[in-house]
């Protein structure tokens, strides 16, 4: 997320559609499909193009006619998560004032790393390939944080700390006896109150 935009006054209007994703052909649609579908049923390590390949009932060098390899197929798939992340923290927030906005904000983005991890940790853990990316997807994915928290640095801030959240829950982290929806509301109300 890039700070780029102001927060809306009162209401939040995040209907902003998104930036168009790289077009592909159907083969190559069916390919990143099933990529995803390996992706969260086996992890990041089984994705590979021989496994992706058994997968699909095809040898691993047909797939190079349709895709370039495994990394333009990851980048695919980091679309795929910005633009679902990014149109669930929408939808959750869209309408609302900046303070009833942070609790959905905040579950929403919960929520997505929690219903696909392994796609979520593809899209937002190490480097990003920007120039794979649709232009503009990126801005466009981490603008609710902006639209919610009215401040570029202060957006990031937030970002920061519920994606670390998020990650420290998926690898399971937190200390056994950690009540982590209570740690959730903590950082709703922490955030809310920054909003002064």
């Amino acid at each position: 997320m890039s700070p780029s935009r102001p927060a809306a006054a009162s209401r939040i209007d995040a209907g902003r559609p998104a930036p168009p994703l790289t077009p592909l052909g159907p083969r190559a649609t069916e390919i990143v499909a099933a990529a995803r579908e390996l992706l969260e049923a086996e992890g990041p390590d089984a994705l590979t193009m021989r496994r992706l390949g058994e997968v699909m009932s095809m040898k691993a060098p047909s797939l190079y006619k349709h895709l370039p390899g495994k990394g333009a197929i990851e980048a695919l798939l980091v679309e795929q998560g910005l633009l679902e992340i990014g149109g669930r923290l929408r939808e959750a927030i869209d309408g609302l004032t900046p303070a009833k906005a942070v609790r959905p904000l905040l579950d929403a983005y919960r929520q997505a790393a929690l219903d696909e991890p392994n796609l979520y940790r593809l899209a937002t853990v190490g480097p990003l390939t920007r120039d794979q990316l649709a232009p503009g997807l990126e801005d466009w994915a981490g603008e609710a944080f902006l639209l919610v928290m009215g401040e570029p640095y202060r957006a990031q801030v937030v970002w920061s700390a519920v994606h670390g959240m998020a990650s420290l829950e998926l690898d399971g982290r937190y200390p056994p006896d950690t009540d982590v929806e209570r740690t959730w509301s903590a950082a709703a109300a922490t955030f809310t109150a920054a909003l002064g």
